[in-house]
């Protein structure tokens, strides 16, 4: 054989050549082997596989309300994936996938005939799903010419140790917790809630199609942008099963038929359900994570660690509350545009507008740029296409930056806090209209004078000094040491002469009355009674601090309230109740905070609830009846401050507090009149539509028909004394403005004549 070479020349140069090109590719590969191309994982390496995993923040009931994530993955186990979905992923993407070693043979001589030599682009691509799980799980890099070689014979060598480690059903489960699907989703169980809104588990024969369809090209065939492609393509893959038995063509034919129907739920960060809600979760659980470390000695990563939020978030609640709060806001945002006309503060003032241009974040990286003010004008003047939020639809429009801060000036914003008035844990939380476009939020973040929403704080010190709750006190508008004369919002119409009782008086939310008893029960006694309820914002020592000039947050506002309830023990507003790993192991743990001590008395708590229930039943908030037909047992107050800034208002029944407040971002702009911006219309119908919505669903009757407890005898008995009284004629002649106000005597049981005649005391009369 030799000699035969030696004699032929040509033979003896091919058989060069061919030697020489088997050992350019035996040290190609050994190349790539031993990594000279980039480091191939080990064994070792591969049987500890660690993939970026979403962290998952849950509701009450355990539902996903949504995730921290740089890819949004979500793990799943083997026995949770259904066999229609496994046979769909072997029928369209490796047949053979049962019979070979990670590597399929004759697909990878097709693809180095036809792709690689012929570059014939239809010739597929041959990978089966080990090589497609090794692709997942390392990627590609860009090797220039010989790139598509390089990654193939890497992830054939990934492949070949995957095999050796791990089971066929192991690795169905590590590809499908790995694979990308469209919309920046990671794994099938993401895929799966995303588009279907149900775990994968529930996935329909029709539904699993289309997911494993769009393996081919996640973009291209997306269903939600474009359904018609990802139908075909849906009945490609059952046509497929069809193909390989896992299908009769019957059952693949009628599977067609069906409709594609999504129900999508985005997860992203600033979409979906209580947006405001899990920013406000993602900082504090991030605080956490800084305190913690890992069995490796390292920090955990919220965006990376599959970590598990549980969270007190009645979700059914939130997005009953999110409803009601965009249905009254769309229109009150249309009355508060109508008042102001052509005379709206967001365009005339210019000082307000010039203020929101310097303060805004284009403003601010321009001019850190070094630009001039000129230059930056000039820039922020460019008009481009922008996306503007409206309660009618976004709309997208070819406006400059300081247009688009015009549009966002003249917008109303609103907050919302619900808890559970026994431990504070919060069931709904929503911080503005919309956090893709306000980020702002106004339960964890703001503080707003309170106005009326205060009173109640005023006459609970009053009760707690010892002030009869049948005090009577003049309407009568006073002129303070600092020349302060507060008066009435319905002052036109008030009798100077007329006195009312503390209940007639909080329900009607009289402001010269509530100064009066505030000044009576002493301004220090009425903030140590503030602190007590949980108030610890600065409370100035004021008289207009019965009008709730002090600015308070939501959260703490809310705290106070639940005293009310909560047999005089405030409870601090919290929502996590535990964070644990992947695996289920707890982390942190958090517990209520609820106050020792009692605020109050219990017959002043009682007292106190009989007065905001007669402000629901006939005062500032009557409208809850009268207008929106609420026959839930509700206490309540209204709350408007100066220059109608802020609408205020608090709902409370003995199984929920509710605070919510409307106003604008910038506390300059106000409403136009008292009509539009007090309490009982800008911010009362928002617990309004929330309540209405919970009545028509039976699953919170143990909410809504929750009933305050009657008051005692000895305390109605107390409270019996007519709700107002006029001023006698020589009283009116002595009194001036300076009337002293009044308490009426004790009613006592008339004796008979022997008592009297013999002075005998009555069994009562001690």
């Amino acid at each position: 054989m030799l000699e035969k070479i030696k004699r032929h020349p040509k033979l003896k140069w091919a058989l060069i050549i061919l030697l020489s090109l088997i050992a350019l590719f035996f040290l190609f590969f050994g190349s790539i082997y031993f990594g000279m191309w980039g480091k191939i994982p080990t064994s070792k390496e591969l049987t500890e596989l660690k993939q970026n995993k979403a962290t998952q923040v849950l509701d009450s009931e355990g539902e996903l309300i949504g995730k921290f994530y740089v890819y949004d993955r979500q793990p799943i186990d083997f026995s949770k994936l259904p066999p229609h979905l496994i046979e769909a992923l072997i029928a369209t993407e490796d047949a053979r996938f049962y019979e070979h070693d990670g590597i399929d043979n004759r697909s990878l001589l097709r693809v180095f005939f036809k792709s690689i030599l012929l570059q014939d682009e239809s010739a597929g691509g041959g990978s089966t799903i080990t090589l497609q799980l090794a692709k997942n799980i390392y990627g590609r890099r860009d090797f220039g010419l010989f790139g598509i070689v390089i990654n193939k014979m890497q992830e054939a060598i990934i492949a070949k140790r995957l095999e050796d480690i791990y089971s066929k059903d192991e690795i169905i489960e590590l590809y499908f917790n790995t694979v990308p699907f469209s919309d920046n989703t990671y794994g099938i169980e993401s895929a799966s809630l995303k588009f279907f809104n149900k775990n994968t588990s529930e996935l329909k024969l029709e539904e699993a199609a289309v997911l494993v369809g769009m393996l081919k090209a996640s973009h291209y065939y997306n269903p939600r942008i474009f359904p018609e492609r990802s139908r075909l393509r849906r009945d490609v893959v059952l046509m497929q099963m069809a193909k390989y038995d896992y299908l009769s063509m019957e059952e693949a034919e009628e599977a067609k038929l069906r409709p594609m129907v999504l129900d999508y739920k985005s997860y992203s960060h600033d979409e979906g359900i209580a947006p405001y809600f899990r920013e406000q979760v993602r900082k504090k659980v991030s605080k956490v994570l800084d305190t913690l470390k890992n069995k490796d000695g390292k920090k955990y990563n919220i965006y990376r660690d599959g970590l598990i939020v549980h969270t007190t978030l009645n979700s059914k609640m939130q997005k009953l509350a999110e409803e009601a709060m965009m249905e009254h806001m769309a229109a009150l945002q249309e009355q508060h545009e109508s008042s102001y006309g052509n005379y709206a503060p967001w365009i005339r003032n210019k000082e307000i507008l010039e203020d929101a241009i310097k303060n805004s974040e284009k403003y601010q990286a321009l001019k850190k740029e070094g630009l001039s003010e000129d230059e930056i004008r000039k820039k922020m003047e460019q008009k481009h296409p922008t996306e503007l939020f409206n309660y009618d639809g976004m709309e997208t429009r070819n406006v400059s930056t300081i247009d688009s801060i015009t549009h966002y000036l003249k917008f109303l914003n609103s907050g919302l806090l619900a808890v559970d008035p026994e431990d504070g844990a919060v069931q709904a939380w929503v911080g503005g209209v919309d956090f893709r476009f306000f980020k702002y939020d106004h339960v964890a973040q703001s503080k707003r004078q309170v106005g009326s929403t205060f009173k109640p704080v005023v006459y609970t010190a009053a009760l707690e000094s010892g002030m009869d709750p049948c005090s009577y006190f003049s309407v009568r508008e006073v002129t303070y040491e600092d020349g302060w004369t507060p008066s009435n919002s319905s002052s036109e119409g008030d009798d100077p002469n007329m006195n009312y009782n503390l209940k007639m008086a909080l329900s009607r939310s009289m402001n010269t009355i509530a100064v009066k008893v505030l000044m009576e029960t002493g301004i220090g006694n009425v903030i140590n009674q503030a602190r007590q309820m949980g108030i610890e914002s600065d409370l100035p020592r004021v008289p207009s601090i019965a009008l709730g000039t002090a600015s308070l947050s939501l959260s703490e506002l809310t705290t106070a309230y639940t005293s009310f309830v909560n047999r005089g023990h405030y409870s601090e507003p919290y929502y996590i109740t535990r964070i644990e790993d992947g695996n289920g192991n707890l982390l942190a743990e958090f517990k209520p905070e609820i106050s020792r001590s009692r605020a109050f008395s219990e017959d002043t708590r009682k007292i106190m609830i009989n007065m905001m229930q007669a402000t629901v039943n006939e005062g500032t908030a009557a409208r809850l009846r009268y207008r929106y037909s609420l026959r839930n047992d509700l206490a309540g107050k209204t709350g408007t401050t100066q220059d109608n800034k802020d609408g205020w208002f608090v709902g409370m029944n003995p199984e929920l507090v509710c605070v919510t407040w409307v106003g604008s971002d910038d506390h300059r702009i106000g409403f136009r009149n008292t009509a539009i911006g007090q309490g009982a219309n800008s911010a009362l119908p928002i617990f309004a539509g929330l309540m209405q919505k919970m009545n028509a669903d039976s699953a919170f009757d143990e909410i809504t028909n929750a009933r305050f407890s009657p008051l005692s005898p000895e305390l109605a008995e107390m409270m019996e004394c007519p709700p107002q009284e006029r001023d006698n004629f020589f009283e009116r002649l002595f009194s001036g403005n300076n009337k002293r106000e009044k308490k009426p005597e004790k009613k006592k049981k008339k004796k008979g004549f022997f008592q009297r005649l013999f002075g005998k005391k009555d069994k009562d009369d001690n």
